[in-house]
């Protein structure tokens, strides 16, 4: 009799607390005492927080609901604005569908391919701002979850299942638990990898589980022409401006979430126990192509050298790490798609990621770029389009350099030499005139040389002259042909007069400027 006393109570107790909404078994607990009982009831899930706790969507962070961060610098909003994408459409209409008549709604992709951003969008755009979201923790039992919201009244709720394959299970979102839902008009958002999906979607019916009553929005890897034409329309935000420069065969969503990572773990690597070659060899490509040189087909041997020499204080204190280490630590692979370096098309060529190279150049606090970064610069540039190349790196070098060229006369020769090699002549004269006058008389013969190849023997005669007479050879030499060339043209002149004299120097004088310049021994 006892017994059977004991299973009426357990169902009074269990039938009172089903009516109250809680669905764990009851718990014993006391001592039996005058054949009663003392029981205690438990919530099924207490780890759900209840409806009113969870975040409104309109002060919601999506960065903490699974939107990936992009690069932040001060004065830039969390996260740069949405571009279209071209499912929007069709999502939008399945998530409205969603709002009014409840059931699941999976975006599917390549990893960083933009899903959660996209859903995100579709998320905000469809649902009132006062909507609660509930985005629990992979593994979060959900049995709980319909009980909990019958008693939510007329507030908007919805389910946020960012990475769905760490909610699904027998304690996790199950078909009961989603017909439920359903039932209940409560949409539940969820995104998936395409992989993931297809390897849980397809196989038995059992297996398919909650998957097998929704038809996916696939969302592609690669933008087509009319997401890329939104993207240039939203170019005021300086990190599309940068995607749009710099992502190269990066989809734009893979370039904007994997960019910061790179450029934090790069920026660490410098310590001595780390990765300091690796990091120099990272610095030195982007320091030139922060000076103009196209990033995807810099020489290794070239990057070797100028991470060695551009930063001797830092080489120096680099440890023991070898330059091959370097490499295969800046070459492997990060998330699945890319490196710090990866090789480029020739062989013993690399490409820096192109978010390195952006964040150089955004971030105030960047290092300036080396002077010595600038002729390995103009070495690398290669053949097809050269000229052009070096009118970039010219014009980069202006920015850079002319406020430090002031009282420094190695600056001023730098600044001449880039010119003079970029065919901007005139310009070149300007800083190496500069030099000149400052008295670097290796730079008065360049100059020199430089007027006198453009037919201007009479303004190249000065800086000659000071060149010739502080023992610069080859100043001398070329003051030497200039003014037999100019004694030639006299001698000339008074031979046809009928100047005997002169008619005799003049076949002499000939051996002279008659002798091409690259004959004549050093």
């Amino acid at each position: 009799m006892s017994g059977e006393r004991e299973a009426r109570n357990d169902a009074a107790v269990g039938n009172s607390v089903s009516g109250g909404g809680f669905h764990a078994p009851v718990v014993q607990a006391g001592t039996f005492t005058g054949g009663v009982h003392t029981y205690y009831t438990q919530p099924a899930h207490p780890s759900l927080p209840p409806v009113s706790e969870w975040p409104q969507l309109g002060t919601a962070d999506p960065i903490a609901l699974g939107v990936r961060r992009t690069r932040r610098l001060p004065g830039e909003s969390p996260l740069p604005p949405y571009v279209e994408r071209h499912c929007d459409r069709a999502l939008g209409a399945r998530v409205r569908e969603a709002v009014r008549s409840g059931g699941l709604v999976v975006v599917t992709g390549a990893p960083l391919s933009g899903k959660t951003r996209t859903l995100w969008a579709a998320l905000f755009s469809n649902l009132s701002g006062t909507t609660r979201i509930f985005a629990p923790s992979p593994g979060t039992d959900l049995r709980g979850l319909p009980a909990l919201l019958r008693g939510r009244g007329e507030q908007g709720c919805v389910v946020w299942l960012d990475g769905l394959e760490g909610h699904l299970g027998e304690h996790g979102l199950t078909s009961a638990v989603l017909a439920e839902l359903v039932r209940l008009r409560v949409p539940v958002l969820a995104t998936m990898d395409d992989e993931t999906y297809d390897a849980r979607r397809f196989g038995t019916a059992a297996r398919a589980g909650v998957l097998g009553g929704a038809e996916p929005v696939e969302l592609q890897r690669v933008w087509n022409g009319g997401e890329l034409w939104c993207l240039a329309g939203l170019n005021k935000d300086p990190r599309l401006r940068d995607a749009q420069r710099w992502c190269g065969e990066h989809p734009v969503p893979e370039y904007l979430a994997v960019g910061p990572e790179l450029v934090e773990e790069w920026r660490r690597a410098r310590r001595p126990d780390a990765h300091p070659r690796g990091h120099l060899l990272v610095r030195a490509a982007i320091d030139l192509v922060r000076c103009g040189v196209p990033r995807t087909e810099i020489i290794g041997v070239a990057l070797k050298a100028a991470a060695q020499g551009l930063y001797p204080e830092e080489f120096a204190a680099a440890g023991a790490e070898s330059f091959e280490d370097g490499f295969a630590w800046a070459a492997g692979i990060r998330h699945g798609v890319t490196g710090l370096l990866t090789p480029g098309r020739s062989p013993d060529t690399w490409t820096v990621h192109g978010s390195l190279c952006a964040d150089g150049e955004a971030r105030p606090d960047s290092p300036p770029i080396p002077p010595g970064a600038w002729p390995i610069a103009l070495h690398l540039v290669p053949d097809a389009r050269a000229a052009e190349h070096r009118a970039e790196i010219a014009r980069r070098a202006r920015e850079s350099l002319e406020s430090r060229a002031e009282g420094n006369s190695g600056i001023v020769v730098l600044l001449g030499y880039i010119h003079d090699r970029a065919g901007e002549l005139d310009t070149a004269r300007h800083w190496y005139s500069k030099a000149a006058e400052a008295g670097n008389n290796e730079v008065a013969a360049t100059l020199g040389e430089l007027l006198a190849s453009r037919d201007a023997a009479a303004e190249a005669i000065p800086y000659l002259e000071q060149a010739a007479e502080a023992g610069v050879v080859r100043a001398q030499y070329l003051l030497g042909t200039l003014l037999a060339a100019q004694a030639e043209s006299w001698l000339t002149r008074a031979a046809e007069a009928g100047h005997p004299a002169a008619a005799r120097a003049l076949p002499a004088l000939r051996t002279v400027t008659d002798t091409p310049p690259d004959t004549v021994k050093e």
